[in-house]
Parts: C-alpha cells; sequence; structure tokens
C-alpha cells in the first residue's frame, strides 16, 4: 500500500534535501507531490515486477534499435516543472532534449517531464492516484502516455489537450508519432 506523508510548510523538502532522502533510502521508491507531500511506494510484487520488466524490456529494445531518444526504468526521478518529482514505471525522452540536458543534470534526478511515460497499475496502487498522476504529467508536458490496468486488461491512453481514450483488452499499443515505430505487446503483460 501506498503511504502518503503530508509534511507541514515548515519542513518543505527543497529538492536538493528530497535527492538526499532518496539516497539515503535507496530500498524505497519515493515520489514528491507539487504541493510537498512525500509518497512512500512499497516494493512490487512478483507478477507486477514481471510485467514491468516485460514492459522495460520491450521498450530498450525497440529505443536500441532506433536510437531517437533515452529510455528510462521506474527508478528514475523527474523533477517536473511543477516541482513533482516523479517516477514512471518506464519512460523515454526524445534525444535532442537529453542532449540539451548538462552533465552535472543527467546524473541528478532529470528537470524535465518525459515525452513518454507508463504507469502500470499493481495491487497497492489506487487507480485514482495512477489517474491523478497521469493528468500532472500532461499538464508539465508529456506528450503520450499509458496507463495500463492488467487486472481488467484496460488502457487508458493520455495526450496533451484532448480526452483520455480508453481500449478494453487492446493486443496492442502504438507508440504513433512520439514513439515512432514502436509497437507494445500486452499479451504478456495482461497474463
Amino acid at each position: 500500500m501506498t503511504v502518503t506523508l503530508q509534511l507541514p510548510p515548515v519542513l518543505k523538502l527543497s529538492d536538493e534535501q528530497f535527492e538526499q532522502l532518496a539516497t539515503a533510502n535507496r530500498d524505497l521508491q519515493l515520489e514528491l507531490t507539487a504541493k510537498g507531500e512525500l509518497i512512500i511506494m512499497p516494493p512490487t510484487g512478483g507478477e507486477t515486477g514481471s510485467r514491468n520488466f516485460n514492459l522495460s524490456g520491450q521498450l530498450w529494445l525497440w529505443n536500441r534499435q532506433n536510437r531517437l531518444g533515452k529510455a528510462f526504468d521506474s527508478s528514475t526521478g523527474f523533477r517536473l516543472p511543477n516541482g513533482a518529482t516523479r517516477s514512471p514505471d518506464a519512460s523515454w525522452v526524445k534525444m535532442e532534449r537529453w542532449d540539451a540536458l548538462s552533465a552535472a543534470q543527467k546524473k541528478k534526478f532529470l528537470p524535465l517531464c518525459p515525452d513518454f511515460a507508463v504507469e502500470l497499475v499493481s495491487e497497492s496502487d489506487e487507480l485514482k492516484d495512477t489517474q491523478e498522476k497521469m493528468h500532472e504529467y500532461i499538464a508539465n508536458g508529456l506528450r503520450l502516455g499509458w496507463l495500463i490496468n492488467p487486472k481488467n486488461q484496460q488502457v487508458e491512453i493520455y495526450y496533451p489537450n484532448q480526452e483520455v481514450k480508453i481500449l478494453q483488452s487492446p493486443a496492442t499499443l502504438s507508440g504513433e508519432d512520439v514513439l515512432p515505430g514502436f509497437v507494445l505487446d500486452l499479451q504478456p503483460i495482461f497474463e
């Protein structure tokens, strides 16, 4: 179960303090909301871990073949323009945006919103919270987002300035013009 700690305003963490906290607690996955709430997420179970690995593996293979950007796993922190630090289950940044970062910026939580992000709903996730996170990504510059719910085999696709598109039991998902040629096989994720 995900836990959200409400920090009083006098304890608002700076970006540097949050990074130090996350570094000192590497066995925890931490996120910081734009309101300054600290979110502590437990490790995943075996099924979710396998699904995440499959998802990341498919994205990694496509990215290795196309070299259009950088792909990231769930341990990567993105410091969004609204001040939140989030870690999507899988994400991708276009090469031009990656190359524009300094060497120092690349070593820390990345100071940008990814171009593409996926959230995979696990047993411990609240769907509403995950949907809010997807809307936050879109509001901060995400170009394409997928919220995948294996339990009901439903996918929500997020775009800027558009309604969320809901698909029931799709076999694949297309990366469209954001990830040209990328097709995610959902069969191993829905198993």
